[in-house]
């Protein structure tokens, strides 16, 4: 292990992340909401920090390998989550302890939109922005837009880049050059960002609330300026475009290069996990307006609004956005239970939705078909394939090595939270929703997270960062055979 190189990199990166508390201390200085304080002491402390730690190792310049690569990721986003609270500890409003501004930093890092601020409408509005700031670094991963950076400064970036990006298949990259690859995604995702504010914009929000929906929105994050969420716009535009862009973000973003690069929409439908990802979404929406209908409920005399939620949650829920219109945990059993097992599925792999991610769904479900057919047909050859392509038995296997260790994960997680006291329901849905970065749970978290004691945050803070990084980058750290020569 290069534990001087690790800690070089950590120095630059924080130093880095610091110049991320000055946009929000020039919103606070246009608002004059007095919030510029704030960010101006927690840019020079974390500053500091990192140059401290930069200048002892600053001439250890080699090559990362791979183990390195998850050391400075873990670091990384643990610091981070901690940094990111520094300004939130340092405001007089809203004023909160150390663990909550941590659990709003990581919630907004990991963009799992969970949060234990209320009064959302009255923040200052630096507040607010840093919020959504949060989540749309947070939503392609600072370390990929590090990478582009760090060559520069004489660090290689594969190894980050496999660390950090989720998925299944993390070898394939859209360009030769992993600095070229980095700055294609963040090209795309800053195309997105800015024509969903234009279209948020245009459907009815003003300017600053339409820039602070469009970074959560593409994010795939939930956060909101607003304590109501979108349903404080009360608009079926509004609410369609975030449907629309939701379901964009949701999709592998090398599919978007592919279709500007080739000005083709074929490479979309030619894709088994796209087509797969918009067939489980449909089906389920259909299944949420059909209940919501036989139940006459939540606006039976209404039949277009009935259908304008459940589209809306169902999508929300499935991509692990988390933006709601109303309490959809008020709603007859089923659906809120249906959607949240909807979010462990996910978004694609290579986007900004949370879950285990729909390719790993779609491997799961056809290895569970070929076991099935081999008790039939012992002595057959079956392929598992994906996309016409036969998948090699590394890759099946890591998928059932992950899929074994969410599981396990949840089940550890679900029992620490019922031993510190709450329900059943409380502590399944809040560890789904952290687990699978959605934000909103059932029970007692179906509003913020706020009432829940200091331990319970501390480990659902864990969850965010473990489904932020899935699970695999912090368990690997954790195994003696990482730290072996």
């Amino acid at each position: 292990m290069q534990y001087r190189v690790v800690l070089r990199i950590l120095g630059l990166l924080l130093m880095i992340f610091s110049v991320t508390m000055l946009p929000p201390a020039l919103v606070g200085l246009i608002y004059l909401d007095h919030t510029v304080m704030p960010f101006l002491e927690g840019f020079a402390l974390l500053l500091l920090v990192g140059l401290m730690i930069w200048i002892p190792v600053r001439h250890d310049k080699h090559e990362l390998r791979l183990r390195d690569g998850f050391v400075v990721v873990l670091l990384f986003w643990v610091g981070l989550g901690l940094a990111g609270g520094v300004p939130l500890v340092l405001s007089d409003y809203p004023q909160l302890s150390v663990i909550d501004a941590i659990f709003e930093s990581v919630s907004g890092l990991t963009t799992t939109g969970a949060t234990v601020l209320v009064g959302l409408d009255e923040l200052p509005k630096g507040i607010l922005f840093y919020r959504q700031q949060l989540q749309w670094l947070g939503g392609m991963g600072i370390i990929v837009l590090a990478v582009a950076i760090l060559p520069m400064l004489g660090i290689g970036g594969m190894q980050l880049y496999r660390a950090e990006t989720p998925g299944p298949m993390k070898d394939s990259k859209l360009t030769p050059r992993i600095t070229e690859t980095a700055k294609a995604l963040w090209y795309i995702y800053l195309l997105l960002t800015v024509a969903c504010m234009a279209a948020y914009w245009l459907a009815g929000m003003d300017g600053f609330d339409a820039l602070m929906h469009s970074f959560s929105t593409v994010a795939i994050g939930g956060f909101s300026t607003h304590d109501k969420s979108i349903g404080y716009f009360d608009s079926p535009a509004i609410e369609m475009v975030a449907v629309v862009f939701m379901l964009i973000s949701g999709v592998n973003f090398a599919l978007h290069f592919s279709f500007l690069h080739h000005r083709s929409l074929r490479s979309y439908w030619q894709d088994e996990e796209f087509r797969t990802f918009f067939l489980s979404i449909g089906v389920a929406t259909l299944l949420v307006c059909l209940y919501l209908f036989s139940h006459s409920y939540p606006h039976s005399e209404d039949i277009t609004r009935t259908l304008r939620e459940g589209i809306f949650h169902t999508v929300s829920i499935a991509t692990t956005t988390g933006f709601i219109t109303q309490d959809f945990a008020a709603w007859p059993a089923f659906v809120p239970v249906l959607l949240i097992f909807l979010s462990f599925v996910g978004g694609c792999a290579g986007s900004t939705g949370g879950g285990m991610k729909v390719i790993r769904v779609l491997i799961l479900f056809r290895q569970g078909i070929r076991e099935t057919t081999k008790l039939v047909h012992p002595n057959a050859t079956l392929v598992v394939k994906v996309d016409q392509k036969p998948l090699q038995a590394p890759i099946i296997e890591a998928v059932w090595g992950f899929f074994s260790a969410y599981v396990f994960i949840f089940v550890i997680f679900m029992l620490l939270l019922i031993a510190t006291g709450l329900d059943q329901v409380t502590a399944f849905s809040a560890v789904a929703a952290m687990l699978n970065n959605l934000g909103p749970g059932l029970g007692d978290v179906a509003q913020n997270y706020a009432q829940l004691s200091v331990l319970q945050k501390a480990v659902l803070s864990l969850a965010m960062l473990m489904g932020r990084l899935e699970i695999f980058t912090l368990l690997v750290i954790l195994t003696p055979a990482f730290w072996r020569r």
